[in-house]
């Protein structure tokens, strides 16, 4: 749920930088607390610019795989529910418009 735009929406695990804490490190945690799964193997897939016109944030994006289990852990305001899709599925989501989130769609581009 993205209370911004008042909808539930397709997204890949993400989240904010913590002081001092690393691209990969924050990528990490954010796939165990919102996915409850660790990896063994990362590859970075770059990094895109969110919105230029009015922030700087930068999405740095990754690709994990060999996945185990690990332990959900999210914060008091997320709503969430994961869901395991075939990259394949996802990225005819992403096609047809059915996934419309930034990152999302960024990280399926660049595995597709």
């Amino acid at each position: 749920w993205r209370h911004a735009i008042q909808q539930t929406i397709w997204e890949l695990p993400a989240g904010c930088l913590e002081p001092a804490e690393s691209p990969l490190a924050c990528a990490q945690r954010e796939l165990e607390e919102e996915a409850g799964v660790v990896a063994e193997q990362w590859q970075s897939l770059g990094q895109v610019c969110s919105t230029p016109g009015f922030c700087n944030e930068i999405l740095h994006l990754y690709v994990a795989r060999n996945l185990s289990g690990g332990q959900v852990n999210l914060d008091d305001a997320e709503r969430l529910e994961a869901h395991w899709l075939p990259l394949t599925k996802a990225i005819e989501m992403a096609k047809s418009g059915e996934v419309f989130d930034a990152k999302t769609l960024a990280v399926l581009f660049r595995l597709d």
